[in-house]
């Protein structure tokens, strides 16, 4: 018999996004919705699609709640996914194939196809932009950062798997810009907790530097508008990083006027 696989979720007010990723895992043995307490369909849904859902409210970060989702599951191989995520025909191929040939000393990389304000990227670092999120689950667990979590593999072979996973990254620009700033402002606290400093120079130099990264050593430039644009929002996004980093080190975050 082949092992089970569990489709593992977690989400919050994803109503919109929810139905389509549902459907490109209808095959799976099992799926799994951690829920973050939504205030719209999103629980309903997931249920219509026979998905098992539970919710937890107390939010310690993505690490520790994307863990919690998998002790959910009763499958022998977790598929780790997002709500605006969805698995290509290719990838689902891959995944039954993994399955019909086990292999617990094995994890799986995915390659994401990112979409960025109507284009699906090609370059500027976001494609393949592999991501570990096939693997058994006797075996790994997730760390406990609060964003950018990963699975610790403890030395496992990461094999890559042909297919991809497709990405609904920017749909609407405001909203990613305020994911961004989260991610950013998030970034900097866990820095700072660890004792992490920057300067002006710092801030300027990292900016800069992400900029150029992304049109010239990722090839931003072959992505068209849409990577000059991409290059301009990592910019923002590792401006904003560092500083509020800054401001942290010098107490200018304080509510009180100096």
């Amino acid at each position: 018999m082949s092992p089970r696989l569990s489709v593992v979720l977690i989400c919050k007010n994803a109503a919109e996004l929810l139905p389509d990723c549902l459907a490109s895992i209808d095959w799976a043995d099992e799926i799994v919705v951690l829920d973050a307490g939504s205030s719209d369909e999103t629980q309903a849904i997931a249920r219509a699609a026979g998905a098992k859902v539970y919710e937890n409210r107390d939010w310690q970060g993505f690490g520790i709640q994307r863990q919690r989702a998998q002790d959910y599951a009763n499958g022998d191989y977790i598929l780790m996914l997002d709500s605006d995520e969805r698995v290509s025909a290719e990838l689902r191929d891959a995944i039954q194939q993994v399955l019909a040939q086990p292999a617990s000393e094995r994890v799986y990389s995915i390659a994401r196809r990112n979409l960025f304000l109507g284009r699906f990227m090609r370059h500027s670092g976001w494609y393949p932009d592999r991501v570990i999120r096939l693997y058994p689950r006797q075996h790994y667990r997730y760390n406990a950062n609060q964003v950018h979590e990963s699975l610790d593999c403890n030395g496992a072979q990461i094999h890559p798997l042909p297919g991809d996973l497709l990405h609904l990254t920017c749909r609407d620009f405001a909203s990613f810009q305020q994911k961004q700033l989260h991610y950013a402002t998030t970034w900097a606290h866990e820095r700072y907790a660890q004792g992490k400093i920057t300067s002006l120079w710092g801030i300027f130099s990292h900016t800069l530097g992400a900029l150029l990264k992304t049109l010239l050593l990722r090839g931003g430039v072959l992505d068209g508008k849409q990577g000059w644009l991409l290059a301009m929002v990592n910019a923002q996004y590792t401006f904003n990083k560092y500083t509020e980093l800054w401001a942290l080190q010098h107490g200018y975050t304080e509510k009180r006027l100096p």
